[in-house]
């Protein structure tokens, strides 16, 4: 009966322990599946769901005017350029019509001694003189005259003007005045007296004219 009761005890304390470790044997089992499993994160609440399409706006608004600054920006940038290329365009045709109209600016200056000369050898003849008995200082006088008025017109043709500006009023961008002097019936302030004749180019002086002015008594 002793060694029955012994077989019986041995018997149930095997079941116990082979119950008690196959717990233990999946347990690893469930930590592996568990750490597998990713992790849920927390449900939202309804207040941070309604806050989110307010932030988006937000975002969308401060977005769309920082777009539009940009495209300030550049916008101003392209009219400040198209203003500069303009101005530069401009310039560059100014330029080139002063270089056609004014060109020929020093070659005139030179040419005008020439006029210079055949007016005072023209003056220089005694009109007394000029007959027809005399055929020689006639026709010299004759191709003088000739030869100075040619020069005139070809001075004209190419915008040189000749400025004797005797009883006009002075100008000082036109006339140089050398002394001021009373004259009787004279408006003070006009040219009384020219000592030589100016020129201007294209509305512009290419040499003053050397006068004298009437001063107011």
């Amino acid at each position: 009966m002793a060694s029955r009761g012994l077989r019986i005890v041995g018997h149930n304390l095997s079941i116990l322990l082979r119950t008690h470790r196959a717990p233990l044997r999946s347990c690893p089992q469930l930590m592996c599946t568990a750490a597998q499993q990713p992790n849920n994160p927390a449900p939202e609440s309804a207040e941070e769901k309604s806050k989110k399409p307010e932030e988006t706006a937000e975002q969308l608004v401060a977005e769309k005017a920082k777009l539009e600054e940009q495209v300030k920006e550049v916008t101003d940038k392209y009219k400040r350029a198209l203003a500069d290329t303009e101005n530069l365009r401009q310039r560059s045709q100014k330029m080139v019509e002063d270089a056609k109209l004014f060109g020929i600016q020093g070659f005139c200056k030179d040419l005008l001694e020439v006029a210079d000369i055949l007016e005072k050898a023209t003056q220089s003849v005694p009109k007394e003189e000029i007959k027809d008995d005399n055929p020689h200082l006639k026709n010299l006088y004759e191709g003088l005259v000739m030869t100075e008025g040619q020069m005139q017109k070809v001075f004209k043709k190419h915008g040189v003007i000749k400025l004797n500006p005797v009883g006009a009023k002075f100008d000082p961008y036109e006339h140089e005045a050398l002394f001021h002097t009373p004259v009787e019936g004279k408006e003070p302030g006009t040219v009384a007296l020219v000592t030589k004749v100016g020129y201007k180019l294209h509305e512009r002086t290419l040499r003053p004219a050397l006068v004298g002015v009437v001063k107011g008594v």
